[in-house]
C-alpha cells in the first residue's frame, strides 16, 4: 500500500473506503457522453483514472449498465460492476453494488467528472472522522450573480456547523438587502455515505420537496438525515452538455 494511502487510512481510523462511479450510457442532454473521446481518452476513462490517482480508496469501481462502458473499463485494467436492474438515479445504481461490498464508507463520484481532484475527495471523506456523520458532500463559494440565478447551479445554505439546511435551484439565500456580503454556495454533487445509510436512503420513497426541485438530497433532509458539508475552492468541469465537452477539451489540450 503506498505511503500516502497508509497515512490516510490511519487518519481515518482504518475505516474501509470505496469509490463507486455510476456510469449510465444514456444521457438526455449529451447522448453517450461517457464514451465521448476527450483529448485522447473517453470521459469515463478519465474520470476513473482521476479518482484512482488520488490513492485515497481501497477500491475504485465503475458501476455500469452497458457493454461499451464495461469494455472500456476492462481495457484500461479497471474494476467494474454490471448493474442487473434499471435505476432512476446514480445513487440507486451504486446501492445495488454496495449491497455486496465489504466497506464502511462509499463515495459516489459521477462518471462525467474527468477533472475530479484529490482535495475535493479527501475533504469529503475526512468528514467521517466524526462518528456522527452519515452523509457528507461538498460546496463551493459562488461570487457570480449569473450562477446564483441559474437553476442548473444548485445552491445550498448551511448552519454554523456546516450541516445543510436546504438545497435549491432558486437563489438562496435571497439577498433582500443588496449591500450584504454573505457568500452563496454551490452544491458540488459528490456524496459520501456510510454503507448502512446509503442502503436505508435508497429504500425511502421519493419525497415531496424532491419531486418539486428534482433534487434527491432533499429526500435526505426531509427524512431527518443530516448532510455534513466541506468547502472546496475549485472544481473542474462536469460534462453535462456539448459546450461543457468543448470547454474541457480546450483545457486539456492547452495543458492548463
Amino acid at each position: 500500500m503506498p505511503l500516502a494511502k497508509n497515512i490516510f487510512r490511519n487518519y481515518m481510523n482504518q475505516q474501509r473506503v470505496i469509490a463507486l462511479i455510476p456510469a449510465r450510457y444514456a444521457a438526455s442532454r449529451l447522448p453517450g457522453k461517457l464514451m465521448k473521446v476527450l483529448a485522447g481518452k473517453t470521459v469515463i476513462a478519465r474520470t476513473y483514472e482521476a479518482v484512482k490517482a488520488t490513492q485515497l480508496f481501497d477500491e475504485v469501481i465503475v458501476v455500469c449498465d452497458h457493454d461499451e462502458i464495461e469494455n472500456e473499463i476492462r481495457s484500461i485494467g479497471g474494476k467494474f460492476f454490471r448493474s442487473q436492474f434499471e435505476h432512476e438515479s446514480g445513487t440507486d445504481r451504486i446501492a445495488e453494488a454496495a449491497e455486496i461490498l465489504d466497506t464502511d464508507i462509499i463515495v459516489n463520484v459521477q462518471g462525467d467528472e474527468p477533472f475530479m481532484n484529490h482535495e475535493a475527495l479527501e475533504k469529503v471523506v475526512a468528514l467521517f472522522k466524526n462518528p456522527e456523520v452519515q452523509i457528507a458532500s461538498l460546496l463551493l463559494p459562488i461570487h457570480d450573480v449569473e450562477r446564483i440565478n441559474n437553476p442548473n447551479c444548485v445552491k445550498v445554505v448551511v448552519d454554523k456547523q456546516f450541516r445543510a439546511l436546504y438545497f435549491s435551484r432558486s437563489p438562496i439565500p435571497y439577498y433582500r438587502d443588496t449591500t450584504m456580503t454573505q457568500i452563496a454556495y454551490q452544491h458540488i454533487g459528490v456524496y459520501a455515505f456510510r454503507k448502512d445509510t446509503l442502503l436505508r436512503f435508497t429504500k425511502m420513497p421519493v419525497s415531496e420537496l424532491e419531486k418539486i426541485e428534482k433534487l434527491e438530497n432533499l429526500r435526505m433532509l426531509e427524512n431527518g438525515i443530516p448532510i455534513h458539508m466541506a468547502v472546496v475552492n475549485h472544481v473542474g468541469i462536469s460534462i453535462d452538455t456539448q459546450e461543457d465537452f468543448e470547454r474541457a477539451e480546450v483545457i486539456l489540450k492547452s495543458g492548463d
